[in-house]
């Protein structure tokens, strides 16, 4: 663990800021393709925009959750090296995904974002980009209050008892896919509002942390692994429980696992074994949401908004940027 002095505080404080603007600059850069219909040119600008930026932060940083592999991804790949390299630049993980939602960005559908976590080096699963079967609920909860070894019945028949109300009373969110089927039948019959969503279970996931706000209660399903470290990030700053079981469906996936460094492959990952030290979280909406609002065109300008976390604090900031309008 990095010793705190007032020193570092100062420099952990710059580098959230440094950590909000990467995401900005990924989110305005998706400005012009929202609803455009294409996916790949909006992703496409979102990474361009945040790789140019994470190289002006005075970091070693190296992608452990990217775009995928090198010779997938020209630019942001797992194991790509960013930041200036100083010689006193701490070293970091990054964790990050530039336009999480280029399906709902491109049909100009809610809760886009772009994301993007940093931790020590060493600190984050370096997950194989395979699918994670996942469940996750907000903070204020005892440890195991849900996990993966129960059945979707009985978690929320659990949850509803430690919120004291009834299982009707619960709404889970899950990813609308031919896979969660049977699922969705058994929720069905417990009662529980179910919201369906297409895409962006990175945001799904927080939703689980201010259900005050958001209506969520409850994610459960199988989505990305990667998109689970990052959903880990925003919970280890803004408290709640995630478990994952990564799912290795052929030799291929098996093999991403090796090499990964995946040794056990039954393992229920906590959000404390994906997410290991202290983060800095920050996520930009690129349509609106329930988190952030998407970018606006406010006279020349485009705005803005940014939610930026640390988990060493405690702290949530929402950061209002306006940037000229570029022709």
């Amino acid at each position: 663990m990095t010793e705190y002095t007032p020193e570092y505080e100062f420099k952990d404080r710059m580098l959230s800021l440094g950590l909000a603007r990467v995401s900005e600059a990924a989110a305005i850069a998706s400005a012009k393709l929202i609803g455009r219909g294409d996916e790949k040119a909006a992703d496409q600008a979102a990474v361009d925009a945040m790789r140019t930026q994470l190289n002006l932060l005075d970091i070693a940083g190296v992608v452990v959750i990217g775009e995928g592999e090198r010779d997938e991804a020209p630019m942001l790949y797992i194991g790509e090296e960013v930041g200036t390299g100083a010689n006193d630049a701490p070293e970091v993980d990054i964790a990050l995904d530039p336009l999480e939602g280029t399906t709902l960005t491109a049909k100009a559908m809610p809760n886009a974002l772009a994301v993007i976590s940093m931790g020590a080096r060493g600190s984050m699963l370096h997950a194989p980009d395979v699918y994670m079967d996942k469940v996750a609920i907000g903070p204020g909860f005892a440890p195991g209050t849900v996990t993966l070894d129960m059945t979707p019945t009985q978690r929320v028949e659990a949850l509803a008892k430690a919120k004291g109300c009834k299982p009707s009373d619960i709404t889970v969110c899950m990813l609308e896919r031919p896979r969660h089927n049977d699922m969705l039948m058994e929720l069905r019959e417990t009662g529980a509002a179910i919201r369906l969503i297409t895409d962006g279970d990175v945001a799904a996931v927080i939703h689980c942390a201010e259900p005050e706000t958001t209506g969520i209660d409850l994610y459960m399903g199988q989505g990305g692994a990667p998109e689970g470290v990052l959903a880990a990030s925003a919970l280890k700053c803004m408290g709640g429980q995630i478990q994952g079981r990564l799912l290795f469906r052929n030799d291929d996936e098996r093999a991403r696992g090796d090499k990964a460094g995946i040794d056990d492959f039954d393992r229920i990952y906590t959000r404390d074994d994906m997410v290991q030290g202290d983060v800095i979280f920050a996520a930009t909406g690129v349509t609106d949401g329930s988190i952030v609002r998407g970018l606006r065109r406010v006279g020349g300008y485009v705005e803005t908004e940014t939610v930026l976390m640390r988990s060493r604090t405690g702290s949530l900031r929402r950061l209002i940027y306006r940037n000229p309008i570029k022709d």
